[in-house]
């Protein structure tokens, strides 16, 4: 890949990753004194999920009793990432942060992290490098560097109500396979009394990420919403824009999908009062869904268009580059520790996020969970369908022109197409700064 950086800004990339080999280097022994390692973790509310880190927090420093680990729950990811570069900014961020993959671009341009390659010592650190799931490395590596750590990490998936398909006629085990048998089973699903609609065939969220589901779409439609690097995309591309017109169509044309803006948050709980027979949301809803649908369901990779498609989703572990070198080394030795394969497959099994590494399938653990709940086989099964999640330099306002085009299609106050060109344009000056020619 071509090196791109800021022209304000010197020596970015080879900066940090500088930073981060000279961390390692006249390194204390972490057992001769205690190492607080602070670090922030996107969770809004306290639930299963910080039940869980603590107590990865805890046997970690029964493990290594010269650190101490603190997990700070920092509220949504952006929340998180806008916390996680104000400390930066003020000299005092956390050793640790568990952001979006996404995020990685922006973090690089504000020297705020450092790869982790610096670290990477021994056969067996090597070992565990490669241990990750390429689809998910994807948007953790860059400029032939490792910047960030797959863990909590995700892919679109496809669920339905398997009673409701079965009253509708169609075969509950079955799931729709492409972009026609989606649209047929969702005409067949969707229910109306009088003018009202009581249940609609399919629910594809349009807010909080609606980049994110779309580009389950635009993949699909075989179009590519950025290149690797991080410097251009291409909003205005003939298959983004077939593939925004074909969600606008399940709404407007076959009216088999909620007008305007679909939520995010209540997408799952519209799928529990069965006021939806399908929905398109994360796997790390699958835990979810399994403790509180009251039916049979079905979990099942995104319909294919012209090809079968998903992008990754989730954050990765990041280490903070204005970190003392002791603490990034005890941060360090956590995300190796807390990333083996049997913890990979407790976090699956716990979360239904995908285990972010092969072999935590072998694990006796995870092979019982999913031998009794199949279903969370289906996102590691797509992985290899999987394309890197939309990531840019100014990755947050990037996406935004996106998400704000998509959100004035499928309110209908611009067409597709002028939708996309004009977030293509937006896009354009955004990133101007970090094209070459």
């Amino acid at each position: 890949m071509t090196k791109i950086t800021k022209p304000s800004r010197r020596g970015v990339l080879k900066g940090a990753a500088t930073l981060a080999a000279g961390s390692t280097m006249g390194m204390p022994a972490l057992a001769q004194s205690t190492v607080e390692v602070p670090f922030f973790f996107p969770v809004a509310v306290g639930g299963p999920i910080t039940k869980l880190v603590d107590g990865f927090a805890t046997d970690f420093q029964k493990d290594n009793p010269g650190i101490t680990l603190k997990p700070i729950y920092a509220g949504s990811y952006q929340d998180t990432i806008v916390k996680a570069l104000t400390a930066h900014k003020a000299g005092t961020p956390p050793p640790l942060s568990v952001l979006l993959s996404t995020d990685m671009f922006t973090l690089i341009d504000e020297d705020a992290v450092v790869p982790f390659d610096g670290f990477i010592k021994t056969d067996d650190d090597k070992v565990w490098l490669k241990s990750f799931f390429p689809g998910f490395m994807a948007n953790s590596q860059t400029d032939g560097q490792t910047w960030g750590i797959p863990f909590q990490r995700s892919t679109i998936v496809q669920y339905h109500n398997k009673d409701l398909f079965r009253e509708a006629g169609l075969d509950p085990e079955k799931a729709p396979a492409t972009w026609a048998e989606l649209t047929d089973a969702a005409l067949k699903l969707t229910k109306r009394d009088g003018s009202s609609t009581t249940q609609w065939g399919i629910q594809i969220p349009s807010s909080g990420f609606p980049y994110w589901l779309f580009q389950g779409l635009s993949t699909q439609a075989g179009a590519m919403l950025a290149n690797a690097d991080g410097t251009k995309t291409a909003y205005d591309a003939p298959g983004v824009i077939e593939a925004l017109q074909y969600w606008i169509d399940l709404a407007q044309k076959h009216k088999v999908h909620a007008p305007g803006i679909v939520e995010w948050g209540t997408t799952p709980k519209d799928f529990f009062e069965k006021k939806c027979a399908i929905m398109w949301t994360t796997t790390g809803n699958l835990t979810n869904v399994r403790t509180n649908a009251k039916f049979p369901f079905g979990v099942s990779m995104l319909p294919a268009g012209k090809r079968r498609g998903s992008p990754t989703g989730g954050g990765n572990f990041y280490i903070a580059a204005k970190a003392k070198p002791a603490e990034q080394e005890a941060a360090f030795k956590f995300v190796k520790w807390v990333t083996t394969a049997e913890r990979a497959a407790q976090w699956s099994a716990e979360t239904g996020y995908v285990a972010v590494r092969g072999d935590a399938y072998e694990t006796p653990a995870l092979k019982k969970y999913t031998d009794d709940f199949s279903a969370a086989m289906v996102a590691r099964d797509q992985l290899p369908f999987a394309v890197a999640e939309l990531s840019t330099h100014e990755n947050q306002r990037v996406t935004k022109a996106l998400n704000d085009g998509l959100q004035a299609a499928l309110t209908g106050a611009k067409p597709a197409a002028q939708a996309m060109a004009d977030a293509q344009a937006e896009a354009n000056r955004i990133l101007k700064p970090f094209q070459k020619g």
